[in-house]
């Protein structure tokens, strides 16, 4: 390997994260191992583990009262400040979908007000979920 090559390697490695930098390692030494009679240095026993991801927790939504006779726009934004904690740019797509069906298909709004409940409450327990993993 020339010195230019290492440099550009070594410059390389050095922007990687510890994990995927062990991942490197032992891919090389896989690789390494492959060929005939080469002995192969395991050099990734040197390399510290890399610290288990902190379980984030996931706060609670506030509790607003759904009123009786609750418009979907309204709705939307109970729901989002119910759920502060959701990234509703993930949701934004099926969102809006659901507000079109109301307002350019006359689909009743308790109906949608209802499934945008359970659209928010489903990514709720998804961010949960993920907070545990």
């Amino acid at each position: 390997m020339t010195p230019e090559q290492k440099d550009a390697l070594t410059a390389l490695l050095d922007q990687l994260p510890a994990a995927d930098l062990e991942a490197v390692t032992r891919f090389a030494e896989f690789l390494l191992s492959r060929s005939a009679g080469t002995p192969v240095n395991r050099i990734h026993d040197n390399i510290p583990p890399v610290p288990a991801a902190t379980p984030v927790e996931v706060p609670q939504p506030e509790a607003i009262q759904r009123p009786d006779d609750e418009r979907v726009v309204a709705a939307v934004k109970r729901l989002s400040k119910t759920y502060y904690m959701l990234d509703k740019k993930k949701m934004l797509s099926v969102t809006s979908d659901l507000v079109t069906q109301h307002i350019l298909q006359g689909r009743d709004a308790a109906e949608v007000i209802d499934e945008l409940e359970s659209l928010f409450e489903q990514h709720y327990r998804q961010l949960g979920q993920e907070g545990q993993d």
